[in-house]
């Protein structure tokens, strides 16, 4: 599938995204803050389907407009509406981590325009048993970013979306690797502008679903968790938001990342991960 670019003006931002045209539904694929990159692999086992790909606001080819430091789930959910209503809805949504989370709140304030979302792992605090240490280790990780630079926060935060279990007290400041051991820099470069660790960490695992709403959407809603990454905060959360909408979570190859396919050095199971998500799409009403 050749894909052909387009972009769009919204609220703050310059937004593109992609479509690979096909003859059945369309399917959007959503991350963040992945952009449309992460989905070469897994777009290209539909092509049955019109695929449509973007950059969230603020990466890669999507820039900001207003200056903004932080951004919302919300406002992503208006990025994503105002791309459906480009390219045309309603439409099929996979949506991965932060995209998820921002997929969630599309539903929720436009289920109209979303038949089927597939949300897989989203990283939601709110949900979880031990959501108040959670949140505080997370907020931390923002906090050493605004501190000590990138390397300090990325090496966090590596180890936070990895950690087994729930987080203790205190994880924080609990002594472990340092860039080094990861081979990133030590180094502060004085730049402040990384769009995971300044832009959407806090807001983003931090949403608040709105679950009545979600369990009243005429969008139909399938809550995936990787395979391989039980225990993780991510697939914990899935498992939380499900229990919010009376789900079960739906069990999906590989980790975290299971649809990459050599995306950004990182290899998951793409092909049984596209017959997965093949099964969910085709066994909706």
């Amino acid at each position: 599938m050749t894909a052909e670019t387009h972009t769009i003006t919204t609220d703050g931002a310059e937004i593109t995204y992609d479509v690979r045209p096909g003859d059945g539904p369309t399917l959007l694929l959503v991350g963040s803050p992945m952009d449309a990159v992460g989905f070469t692999t897994l777009a290209g086992h539909f092509p049955d389907r019109t695929v449509v790909t973007y950059d969230p606001r603020g990466i890669g080819r999507s820039k900001f407009t207003a200056g903004q430091t932080t951004t919302t789930p919300e406002q992503h959910a208006g990025d994503l509406s105002r791309v459906i209503d480009a390219v045309g809805g309603p439409v099929d949504v996979f949506a991965s981590s932060g995209g998820a989370v921002n997929a969630l709140a599309l539903v929720t304030a436009r289920p109209d325009q979303v038949r089927t979302l597939v949300a897989h792992e989203p990283p939601i605090i709110p949900v979880l048993p031990d959501r108040d240490n959670a949140s505080a280790a997370t907020k931390g990780i923002a906090e050493l970013y605004q501190r000590e630079g990138m390397g300090p926060a990325m090496v966090k935060f590596i180890l936070m979306t990895s950690h087994q279990g729930e987080v203790p007290a205190g994880w924080i400041d609990q002594p472990g690797p340092g860039p080094a051991d990861f081979g990133m820099p030590a180094e502060d470069d004085g730049s402040r502008d990384d769009v995971l660790l300044s832009h959407n960490l806090v807001s983003c695992t931090h949403y608040e679903p709105d679950f009545a709403a979600l369990r009243a959407a005429s969008t139909r809603i399938v809550v995936g968790v990787g395979e391989e990454s039980t225990g993780e905060l991510a697939h914990r959360a899935g498992e939380g938001v499900a229990a919010g909408l009376g789900l079960e979570p739906t069990s999906f190859p590989s980790h975290h990342g299971g649809f990459l396919g050599g995306e950004y050095g990182q290899q998951g199971d793409p092909d049984n991960f596209a017959v997965t998500l093949r099964k969910v799409l085709d066994e909706q009403s």
